[in-house]
């Protein structure tokens, strides 16, 4: 961890990737850094130079609401980046849980174990797979109890083949870790699971230098390559299980399509005899 600390690297990382141009000023001179200088996002935010300086620096780690708010404005951040960053500048929201255990309850665990023809896991807040059904793992090899999701986005050997868009997929996990974690960046796990990707992919390397962030739950579309029944088109959904830090993700197909035909192909191939555990 730097001296700047999760506030200062995030601030310069947003900062790095937003040009003159897109906040309408002029690019005058030659530029040795990416993106915008510090004094011409102190300006935009309505703030000195110097006192903007020590927020990236880690000398003032305790800037007003107002402050974030006129800096998000300029950085051009989205609600949820802005929630991260007011997080990250000592705002957390009222309620905050505390960290718990991941233990998946046992109402999720029976639920999802009885969807034989419904691909549906559980992760926790570092991407673990922490409870899958068999139609998931039948899915995707990586949907398996045990595995952790970022690791096999930039490490491992199935993504490759199984998305058509790794890279987009790999963008998604390293954002929704950052909002998951929060300002808990040194947090031990986190730090171990940092340490390896950044040592074993450039990928990794520069998606995390990005401080993106994105809220895991929601849905979307996902397309995916399987080798016994061919393209699947699911859509996903992404759901925090209340009073965790645990996300239940869960693929379905439109009904009566090509991919919902190949999804009961799938869980007629003797995988649904019994729920993966968390035991």
């Amino acid at each position: 961890m730097s001296t700047a600390g999760p506030l200062g690297e995030y601030l310069r990382a947003r900062r790095e990737l937003i040009g003159p141009a897109d906040v309408g000023l002029p690019a005058h001179g030659r530029r040795r850094v990416p993106g915008l200088r510090r004094e011409e996002l102190a300006l935009l935010a309505g703030i000195s130079a110097d006192y903007y300086l020590r927020l990236e620096q880690g000398r003032d780690r305790n800037p007003s609401g107002q402050v974030l708010d006129a800096l998000a404005r300029a950085l051009r951040l989205d609600p949820e980046a802005t929630a991260h960053l007011h997080l990250l500048g000592g705002h957390a929201p009222a309620g905050h849980p505390a960290r718990r255990p991941e233990r998946v309850p046992v109402g999720i665990r029976q639920l999802v174990g009885s969807w034989t023809q419904t691909p549906a896991f559980v992760h926790g807040r570092h991407l673990d797979v922490l409870f899958a059904n068999p139609m998931a793992t039948a899915l995707a090899p990586i949907y398996r109890v045990g595995v952790n999701l970022l690791r096999e986005v930039f490490l491992g050997p199935h993504v490759p083949a199984l998305y058509p868009a790794p890279e987009a997929v790999a963008a998604s996990a390293v954002a929704g870790l950052r909002a998951q974690v929060g300002v808990e960046v040194d947090d031990p796990r986190l730090t171990e699971l940092v340490d390896e990707l950044t040592a074993g992919s450039e990928l990794f390397r520069r998606l995390w230098a990005r401080h993106d962030v994105t809220v895991r739950a929601g849905g979307g579309l996902r397309v995916f390559h399987h080798p016994q029944v061919g393209e699947l088109e699911l859509r996903y959904e992404k759901l925090m299980i209340s009073g965790t830090t645990q996300s239940l993700v869960v693929y379905h197909a439109e009904p009566g399509s090509p991919s919902a035909r190949s999804l009961a192909r799938l869980g007629g191939t003797g995988t649904g005899a019994a729920p993966a555990t968390d035991e």
